[in-house]
């Protein structure tokens, strides 16, 4: 406090002013070129307090601090750090340095009725040892209470007496590490004995760090003055007007500027380290935290300023924890790290505030006794914040107060209630209070005790045996169009493969594409009459067979299934099907979820709230069209809750069934972490009550309560009361229709690339037919006919299913089609002799042109040749 009035003098006489005890963060405002802090500032030390508290999981702190310049000055430093490091400060504690004996008693009983039991103390050590003592005698010294000192007190601890002393037991004091070394210990040696002969009486006198410093800000002025020099150390008096002040007429030191800018730029290695002035101040080395057990304190880490907390100095781990400091021995002689505050057995019990229901009262149940006057509260909610209290390894006490207006009804919405809360009014919040994003910014949430999504309840419907479409429901129509197309497609991939060794695929054009279709859509349901030859056939109809067998056995399961469950179908299922439509919707009183409806499209006229599960029955009873709803929204809790009441009524639908046809980012607005208890902004009691949450959750007295309060119908409970789509996609099998596919294309493309490598030479030939577009007419001709060198063709005469003869035999009838049937209605497996002109067909006969002949065409028979096709 005397700093500011000697840097002024030090200003006006341009001396220099060098201090190593004020600490005050307040004096590095002053800009004075001449002043020169030779201590530690007091907010250096701010980081480390903070990592201490941080390190033991400490959610809250109160500073006690002297209520002076140098407490005061002290105290926003100390408020930023700790609010850096999310530590919540529920009070301030300012002594006067004057107080007696009985203030400071009144001022630890506020701190003692208080949950927090984690106190920072900033003050000289005079009165933080009145202050102790009076702690000690009161029970603040005992199991539990953390004590954290500023350097003001521990570097001054050996000036204190035994009692005060005896009293600190168990706290933790911050200083500025002063390293051993050689030089340090003779200086002591000597200092002691020359003190010692100034002052005979005193035994074992020791030197605290103020002297140290001291003593190295000598060392920094004599050199500074060695490199000012000592030419110009005169003083001068000020050309000032005779009726001036007292300070305007002071003498100023010529030599003054030299020797500050000496002063400044002096480093050298002192006693208690590298002393350097950097704008003036000396620079912040490590610290020391100590703990006072025994006769003095006990070194039991340190912190700097790049690695943290550390157990040693040249320790290669610099991570903050409690697990790096020596063995602790907190007040109450305890080893075990106080939780940082307490339920005060003298203070209020926690005020619980809860929300006043019209309806779906078995969450919670606020009834008031009229003779009595009695307020009882009961509900779901209730029954699992009274388990997990008891969970709690130390007892709570507290009641729940109603959020009601005078008259009983309720004082507002469940945004109010935990608005409350954050003013202060609740010290939590009890119910069924859902845990979302804006309610978090102002008061914190346990983990949720149930899980907590938004489901459409809807009236079932039954529609089955109504639908005379219902048979292609099983199947999406992607899935049907793909189906077609691979008929068809391999329908003509085998056609390609068997029309020129197999005379079941010849004739005219429509008979071709009739009896492709028809082998192809036959295998579906039963063995086809005509055979395949080709090897490269026969695997594609059987990978197309097994394609077939898996894609008839899942319709058959999905439209059984499709045609049992049609019943509890509910009327509508997709969300934009309600707006689109201008549907009528239903929402609880007061829920967020008309915020949610509102994002989606909704608009006002649209959207009806109800209060209780009687009042929905009644707005589904009304239907659209008479002023009542088409659909439900709610949280999954309550719509469990009345489907388990009606479930022959209602059925629910899942967001992953209602919103397959909505934008994927409205989707994510129907998630939430379900229902949670509400607490104050940085109450220590969150973490204990989320873990008790866990224990409860985890065991079967949920089970138990969820029992005892939603579970009225065992058919209901048991029955699956969720809708899911059951409709086939093409996702589900493309894997098949991917195999099919290449296969089928493999053998088309093989054959094809076989036929016209063979028939390569008249694609050549240019002389017969010198255009491109005749030459792969006359490609195709020969294409559609029958190939005489085929396998089956040459055992055609055995089995009398071939479409050539063996030579001195009738040609069977190629261009009339398929052996005419028997009267019985069979095919006859007998060939005919004769074409319908009566002549009997040729045998095919080589060409008497050499075969090596590039430019002679073969010229098959007229007769077995179609023009038409």
């Amino acid at each position: 406090m005397q700093a500011n009035f000697v840097i002024e003098l030090g200003q006006k006489a341009k001396v220099p002013i060098i201090s190593f005890s004020a600490s005050s963060p307040f004096l590095t405002s002053i800009r004075s070129p001449y002043f020169f802090q030779a201590t530690q500032n007091d907010k250096a030390q701010v980081n480390v307090i903070t990592a201490i508290i941080q390190a033991f999981g400490w959610r809250e702190a109160v500073p006690v601090y002297v209520d002076n310049v140098y407490g005061v000055a002290f105290i926003p430093y100390l408020m930023d750090a700790l609010q850096v490091g999310d530590t919540r400060v529920p009070y301030q504690s300012a002594i006067s340095p004057s107080a007696n004996d009985d203030q400071i008693l009144g001022e630890l009983r506020k701190l003692m009725n208080m949950q927090t039991r984690v106190f920072i103390v900033h003050m000289f050590p005079s009165l933080g040892a009145r202050l102790f003592i009076k702690a000690k005698e009161i029970g603040m010294m005992s199991e539990g209470y953390v004590w954290i000192m500023t350097d003001g007190m521990t570097n001054l601890l050996s000036s204190l007496d035994p009692s005060a002393i005896d009293s600190m037991q168990g706290a933790l004091g911050v200083r500025p590490y002063v390293p051993r070394t050689k030089e340090l210990e003779y200086f002591r040696v000597r200092w002691k004995k020359k003190f010692h002969r100034d002052h005979p009486d005193i035994v074992d006198a020791e030197l605290n760090i103020y002297g140290l410093w001291a003593y190295d800000a000598t060392m920094a002025l004599a050199m500074a003055i060695e490199e000012a020099g000592t030419a110009n150390f005169s003083i001068q008096r000020a050309n000032v007007p005779r009726n001036s002040t007292d300070l305007e007429t002071l003498k100023f030191f010529q030599n003054g500027p030299n020797l500050a800018e000496a002063l400044s730029n002096t480093c050298f290695r002192g006693l208690t380290g590298d002393f350097l002035f950097i704008n003036n101040q000396l620079q912040s080395s490590a610290f020391e935290i100590v703990n006072l057990n025994g006769v003095g304190p006990k070194g039991i880490g340190f912190w700097t300023s790049d690695r943290g907390l550390v157990k040693k100095l040249n320790s290669a781990t610099n991570v903050s924890s409690k697990a790096k400091l020596s063995t602790i021995i907190w007040p109450g002689d305890s080893t075990s790290v106080p939780k940082g505050w307490e339920i005060p057995t003298n203070g209020k019990r926690l005020q619980i505030g809860v929300p006043v229901k019209v309806g779906f009262r078995e969450f919670v149940n606020v009834t008031r006794d009229p003779f009595t006057k009695v307020t009882k509260v009961t509900g779901y909610c209730i029954d699992v914040f009274d388990a997990v209290m008891k969970e709690l390894p130390y007892p709570v006490d507290y009641d729940y107060i109603p959020f009601a207006l005078p008259n009983g009804s309720s004082a507002g919405t469940y945004n109010d209630l935990v608005y409350q809360v954050h003013l202060g009014n609740f010290d939590a919040a009890v119910g069924d209070i859902t845990i979302i994003a804006n309610r978090s910014l102002y008061v914190d949430y346990t983990l949720p005790y149930t899980e907590c999504n938004v489901l459409m309840l809807g009236r079932v419907q039954d529609e089955k045996n109504k639908n005379a479409m219902i048979f292609l429901k099983p199947l999406s129509w992607e899935l049907w169009v793909t189906i077609f197309c691979f008929f068809l497609f391999i329908g003509f991939v085998v056609w390609v493969l068997e029309h020129r060794i197999n005379d079941d695929f010849q004739g005219p054009p429509f008979y071709q594409a009739g009896t492709s279709l028809w082998f192809a859509f036959s295998t579906m349901i039963f063995a086809h009459r005509e055979r395949v030859f080709n090897n490269w056939a026969r695997l594609v109809v059987i990978i197309w067979s097994f394609v077939l067998l898996i894609l008839t056995q899942s319709y058959t399961a999905s439209l059984a299934s499709l045609l049992t469950v049609q019943r509890l179908q509910p009327s509508v299922i997709y969300v934009n099907e309600l707006i689109q439509n201008r549907e009528t919707v239903g929402y609880p009183v007061g829920s967020f979820i008309y915020g949610i409806l509102k994002g989606l499209g909704f608009q006002d006229n649209q959207l009806v709230s109800y209060n209780s599960p009687e009042e929905l029955d009644k707005l589904f009873s009304e239907g659209t069209g008479n002023h009542g709803i088409a659909a439900a929204f709610d949280e999954s809790p309550y719509i469990k809750f009345i489907w388990a009441r009606s479930c022959s009524n209602y059925t629910t639908v899942e967001p992953s069934t209602f919103m397959l046809k909505t934008q994927s980012r409205n989707f994510q607005q129907f998630k939430t972490d379900g229902y949670g208890f509400v607490f104050r902004r940085g109450s220590p009691l969150v973490p204990d009550v989320s873990k008790a949450i866990l224990k409860v959750t985890e065991n079967d007295k949920m089970r138990r309560i969820e029992d005892a309060w939603f579970v009225k119908d065992s058919k209901c409970h048991e029955r699956n009361n969720s809708v899911s789509c059951s409709v086939l996609g093409i996702d589900s099998f493309w894997g098949l229709f991917s195999i099919a596919g290449a296969i089928s294309l493999s053998a088309l493309v093989t054959y094809t690339a076989k036929f016209i490598h063979e028939h390569w030479e008249i694609l050549k030939d240019s002389n017969s037919r010198p255009s491109i577009w005749s030459r792969m007419l006359h490609l195709l001709r020969i294409f559609n006919q029958m190939d005489p060198k085929a396998h089956t063709l040459e055992k055609g005469g055995e089995d009398g299913r071939s479409g050539i003869n063996a030579p001195g035999e009738a040609a069977p009838n190629l261009r009339n089609g398929p052996a005419q049937a028997d009267p019985n209605g069979e095919p006859s497996t007998e060939h005919v002799d004769s074409i319908s002109d009566g002549q009997t067909t040729p045998d095919v006969v080589p060409s008497s042109e050499p075969a090596n002949n590039p430019n002679q065409e073969i010229q098959p028979s007229t007769d077995i040749t179609h023009e038409n096709n």
